[in-house]
């Protein structure tokens, strides 16, 4: 018996006693005497009882209040449940379940909606009886430990005695131990905080608590909170942004006059859904003009007209601003605005490097270092995003303005689309440090700006013809150090550039050039651009540019000429970029005037150690012509035209090599051997003449940087490199990425010893056991002979692999052994494709089984994209003796394996009968989202009747396209495990006859569960055969009422689209298109109906009705009924010969669409009816 109850039960003998000693003995004269002695005599022993049980369980209390009700829990209708929220929280639930993950984050940016998430995550845990408790406290940027234990103490009922912040942290550590299971959350952490100073235990022994945090920034969750798993948050798409604000301000929104004002209003509100909460609630039911002003203000930003946002957002954001841990980063910050979205690595830095930006920073790789470690902190402090890729940079509009509004009094910007009526007045230029013109709505600028503080100036037209600088534009500008100019038309340079004594920076991106030559006016010019400029020739005025560090001239096309002499004079040049440039370099020693500069000049410039070039020749590189100098390089050496380049991967390396080889790496000149050695990236394309690359000692030489290599396009290669026997273990210690392309004859990637003649090519693998990639993440393998990709010996060679892409390889018979999958436990993505003989994806191989122990249970635990297509002679994944996991595959696609039996399948051989069943009880899918299959004849059904626990439970989208021997998509009692998908098209299934079966045998599947489809989206294309939709059915348990659009086309055997049931329950449907169809009612008849009078069907939300060649409709629903169309705003009807379209209900004319007496209608905007229409029954709406 438990303590509590032992208590409890001595409690109520002790209780009929005292009810004894009341009774008085004498007629109630005297009191009981024998009853009060057993009464004291009971109550000493059970004191001394409970004393000795206390002190056996070691309680240091008796009881623990009452846990108090749960405050933090949100209702569902305050959480959204937008579309990139799900998959955020869905990864949180998952996280919080995993007893090895402690400590879980979540970040974004302020006003993104962080708290809120985690609050619903606490609400589901809650429903889902996850843990015993759950706790929440708030931390902010000025951590108050008293504060923090109350939240928590308070949620668990327990109350504190100690004073000390020491003494509750350890009442608090050994309440929070007797738990079983508790999650604590600790929302709004900025700076690192100790967990057990506040008296959360942690650690092996410890380990009682899962810790889910939030916090603006990434790096404090995993270098300061040592978060086991990070999940960012970002704002609304804009999709989602729109849908919120409209929920919100009402439907009014979509009416014509406010519909481009309220879009551009919910775009200001940056994503943020606290922000577009505020702008809705502060517009809703407002007329016109007070949008308009709205958004005026919010165009306007500034800190006294900030009132279209709200004053927790702006404050939010100013305080992460405020709070920045330099004035770099402000600055960083600021400079980012004032370039707009997606600003490139390049532009920061020529900004960064002429502004000054960082002090006791002097050289260019210094400055690239110091701007990318600062823009990383403001990434992890979500002020800044990822733009086109890693190294870009972008910024949401609302913390631009924020920003910028900060810096008001300095700054004049002009953005996109901005209409300037007349420049500010000359007192307010004095003060201003910066002007941003990015794509302004102007066509011309002032003939000169008085702006003796500024210190940066950019102008980037958008008009056509280019906008020109005025003369003296730059005249009372003599502090400017950085000037943009971007689209411009300059014949010749404003005379007033030669004043801009201390210009360190100018960028003359995209303009027109003409004579620059005054350019030699600038002395001390460090950084000069010429990007994507028409110049034709170098002016050799450059050379008197003494103090140049960076000179830019890539994407110049029409750069045919740069002068013997000028790189020579450039002797603190550290940085130079020629790359999609001039390529025609001059001979060694060439002095004409009308030559060209040679590569022998490089050589004068001691300080360069980056460079871009492409050299069509290799010849015309000097002997002792040396690159050790270089830390950053893109160097193309042979002719680049036709070069298959992935400029996305360039940008991720420091060092990229290309070349096209006519010899052997040993005969290499030793400049280009100098490259190969410090090559992070190197592509070898076009290699003629050539069976092997390298010998196998060369190998330590030249690739021990690399990590990534592509070689392709070389038919006579047989091998990468040779081997000889001397070496135990070849080791590419930092190859990250693989890709061979278009090498038909290639055999091995290393050479078979001598000692190993016997071996069969059947068995010579394209890896063998003694070459290692520790760390090789993608392999991409095209156009290859190989039969085997890995030996049986050579597994553990790749054990880290991510990606694996196979494409053309027509003598590849299989991927893997049923061995190999505990050796690829990383791989995330798979595809396969356009692979003659590929039969299976697993080995069933006699040779293999007999090596290994066959497996049971095959998984690929971190797989999580599958792609299957052109595998003419597939005809299975694996054969039925294992089962196969896939625990977190998300999508899955299958195209155009016309012999694939099933999944698992039975037997290789192709005359085997087979049921025709694609997926059962042999492969588990528990996560998978999307499922797309298409061109496979011989699938009859999808799936099987026993199906594995909990696969496909997450289905949300399924395609089917071209199955022509497919009779089905939902069999009978299947669809309670498809409740989630949301997405459904089938098209060209020549033999479909149904999609969702509800009947079989007269068993109705609805007597037997409840279904509640969360179906949204439904198409139906070209299926010829298709009978039925949904199979008859008459009870009411199996819903379809969040179907948004429906689409039924070129269905001629279908009679009826909607079972009364369905139909009745489709109140959330938008669009309804169906057209060259058989079809002749929309709804079937409610055969077990009760009284027609009151049928009913509302379509609230239907804006969009489109019938299109339905020469066999008659009605809508054949029988009395009702409809309601409220929204309907478009209404398209064409050759629709037999159905009434419009009636009242006293009409001798039966079934008509739409009984004017009894339909409920908007205003239609479009209304087209075509053919035959009864026009003498035509009524207008109301």
């Amino acid at each position: 018996m438990k303590v509590g109850d032992m208590i409890i039960s001595e409690l109520n003998k002790v209780k009929d006693l005292e009810e004894e000693a009341k009774d008085k003995c004498f007629i109630g004269l005297c009191p009981n005497v024998k009853a009060f002695y057993q009464l004291s005599k009971k109550a000493e022993e059970d004191a001394g009882a409970v004393v000795e049980l206390l002190q056996q369980g070691g309680f240091d209390r008796i009881s623990y209040l009452d846990v108090p009700p749960p405050i933090v829990v949100v209702p569902p209708k305050d959480f959204e449940d937008f579309d990139s929220r799900k998959l955020v929280f869905n990864k949180i639930m998952v996280a919080v379940k995993d007893p090895n993950l402690n400590i879980i984050g979540v970040y974004g940016m302020p006003g993104v909606g962080k708290t809120t998430l985690v609050k619903e995550v606490i609400r589901q845990v809650k429903e889902d009886k996850l843990f015993d408790s759950v706790s929440m406290a708030v931390v902010t940027h000025t951590p108050d430990f008293q504060k923090i234990q109350d939240q928590i103490a308070d949620m668990l009922g327990l109350k504190f005695e100690e004073k000390s912040i020491t003494g509750r942290a350890s009442r608090l550590c050994q309440r929070l131990k007797k738990e079983k299971n508790i999650l604590v959350v600790l929302d709004d952490i900025w700076t690192g905080l100790d967990l057990m100073e506040v008296g959360i235990p942690l650690g092996d022994k410890d380990q009682v608590c899962t810790i889910l945090l939030t916090s603006r920034s990434s790096n404090v969750l995993k270098n300061d909170m040592d978060a086991k798993k990070s999940f960012p948050i970002g704002v609304l798409e804009d999709k989602e942004a729109w849908d919120f604000f409209k929920k919100i301000a009402g439907d009014g929104v979509e009416s014509h006059d406010l519909h481009p004002i309220a879009t551009q209003v919910a775009e200001q509100g940056g994503g943020l859904p606290i922000a577009i909460r505020t702008l809705a609630v502060s517009l809703r039911n407002e007329p016109p003009c007070v949008w308009k002003d709205a958004l005026r203000q919010l165009s306007k930003p500034s800190s006294s007209n900030f009132t279209g946002v709200p004053a927790t957002v702006y404050s939010t954001i100013e305080c992460s601003y405020n709070r920045l841990q330099s004035e770099d980063h402000k600055q960083t910050l600021l400079l980012c605005s004032l370039l707009g979205h997606n600003a490139g690595p390049e532009v920061l830095l020529m900004c960064a490097m002429g502004s000054g930006l960082f002090r006791g920073v002097s050289t260019v790789e210094d400055t690239r270092n110091r701007l990318l470690t600062v823009v990383s902190h403001l990434k992890a402090s979500c002020l800044l995003l990822d733009g086109y890729n890693n190294l870009h940079v972008d910024m949401r509009d609302l913390i631009c303005d924020v920003t910028m509004s900060i810096a008001a009094n300095h700054v004049f910007v002009l953005r996109q689309e901005d209409v300037l009526n007349d420049w500010p007045d000359d007192e307010t230029m004095k003060e201003c440090d910066k002007i941003s013109l990015l794509f302004p709505s102007i066509n011309k600028l002032p003939d000169q700006l008085k702006c003796p503080m500024l210190t940066f100036f950019l102008v980037v037209s958008s008009n056509d013809p280019l906008m020109k600088i005025p003369a003296n534009l730059l005249k009372e500008m003599k502090n400017l150090k950085v000037l943009i100019l971007g689209g411009m038309s300059l014949p010749s340079l404003p005379s007033s550039i030669s004043l801009l004594v201390n210009l360190r920076t100018l960028s003359l991106d995209h303009c027109a050039l003409g004579d620059i030559a005054l350019i030699e006016e600038l002395k001390n010019l460090e950084i000069l651009n010429f990007s994507g400029s028409d110049i034709e020739m170098l002016p050799k005025e450059i050379g008197q540019l003494t103090k140049l560090k960076w000179l830019d001239l890539t994407d110049c096309s029409k750069l045919k000429r740069i002068p013997p002499g000028v790189f020579c004079k450039l002797s603190r040049l550290e940085e130079l970029y020629i790359d999609n440039s001039f390529d025609e370099w001059g001979a060694e020693g060439q002095s004409s005037l009308q030559g060209n500069s040679s590569i022998a000049e490089l050589k004068a410039l001691s300080c360069l150690t980056s460079l871009h070039i492409h050299i069509p020749n290799a010849k015309i590189i000097p002997n002792d012509f040396s690159f050790e100098k270089l830390r950053r390089y893109i160097i193309f050496i042979g002719e680049a035209s036709h070069w298959d380049w992935n400029w996305d991967r360039v940008a991720e390396y420091s060092r990229t090599l290309k070349l096209s080889l006519q010899t052997s790496i040993r005969f290499l000149n030793n400049g280009v051997k100098v490259l190969l050695k410090k090559a992070e990236n190197l592509y070898i394309d076009e290699v003629k003449g050539v069976e092997l690359l390298l010998h196998e000692a060369e190998v330590g030489d030249y690739f021990q940087q690399l990590k990534n290599l592509h070689i392709q396009n070389g038919a006579m290669v047989q091998y990468i490199f040779k081997d000889i026997d001397d070496v135990h273990k070849i080791e590419f210690l930092q190859l990250e990425s693989l890709s061979l392309k278009g090498l038909p004859n290639l055999i091995s990637f290393c050479s078979t010893n001598k000692g190993s003649t016997s071996i069969s090519p059947q068995e010579i693998g394209l890896f063998k056991q003694k070459i290692l990639f520790p760390k090789l993440e993608y392999l991409k393998l095209s156009s290859i002979s190989i039969e085997r990709i890995w030996s049986p010996q050579a597994f553990c060679s790749t054990q880290n692999l991510t990606s694996l892409t196979i494409e053309g390889c027509d003598n590849l018979k299989h991927v893997f052994f049923d061995s190999l999958p505990e050796y690829i436990q990383q791989l995330k993505c798979l595809e396969i494709s356009e692979c003659k003989c590929i039969q299976e994806i697993i080995s069933t191989d006699k040779m293999i089984q007999e090596s290994f122990k066959n497996r049971a249970l095959i998984r690929f635990p971190r797989l999580n994209f599958l792609k299957l297509k052109g595998l003419q002679n597939l005809i299975g994944f694996c054969h039925e003796d294992y089962t196969v996991e896939f625990p977190v595959l998300m999508i899955l696609e299958i195209e155009n394996c016309p012999e694939l039996k099933g999944f698992i399948h039975n037997s290789t051989r192709k005359d085997t009968p087979t049921d025709g069943v694609l997926f059962n009880n042999k492969v588990i899918f528990p996560t998978l989202e999307k499922i797309k299959i298409s061109h496979l004849r011989k699938v009859k059904r999808i799936w099987h009747n026993q199906l594995h626990t909990n696969s496909f439970s997450m289905l949300k989208e399924l395609i089917v396209q071209e199955c022509d021997v497919l009779l089905n998509i939902f069999p009978p009692f299947c669809l309670r495990v498809f409740q989630r998908l949301e997405k459904l098209i089938v098209t060209d299934c020549a033999s479909l006859e149904e999609v969702f079966q509800l009947q079989v045998q007269g068993l109705d599947v609805e007597e037997t569960y409840v279904v509640e489809s969360r179906l949204r989206e439904l198409n139906l294309i070209r299926l010829p055969k298709l009978e039925h939709v949904w199979t008859k059915y008459c009870k009411g348990n199996i819903s379809f009422s969040s179907l948004k659009q429906v689409c039924i086309e070129e269905c001629w055997g279908l009679k009826t689209l909607f079972p009364f049931s369905i139909a009745k329950d489709l109140q959330q449907l938008e669009t309804l298109t169906i057209q060259n169809c058989g079809l002749e009612e929309i709804v079937s008849k409610n055969v077990e109906g009760s009284n027609e009078q009151e049928i009913w069907f509302a379509f609230n939300q239907l804006s969009i009705l489109n019938l299109w060649d339905l020469p066999y409709l008659t009605c809508f629903y054949p029988g009395m009924h009702r409809t309601t169309w409220p929204a309907l705003t478009k209404l398209i009807i064409s050759e629709c010969g037999r159905i009434k379209i419009f009636g009242h209900e006293e009409s001798q004319i039966e079934h008509s669409l739409f009984l004017i007496d009894k339909v409920i209608t908007a205003t239609l905007f479009f209304f087209s009816i075509i053919y035959k229409l009864y026009l003498n029954h035509l009524v207008p709406f109301s």
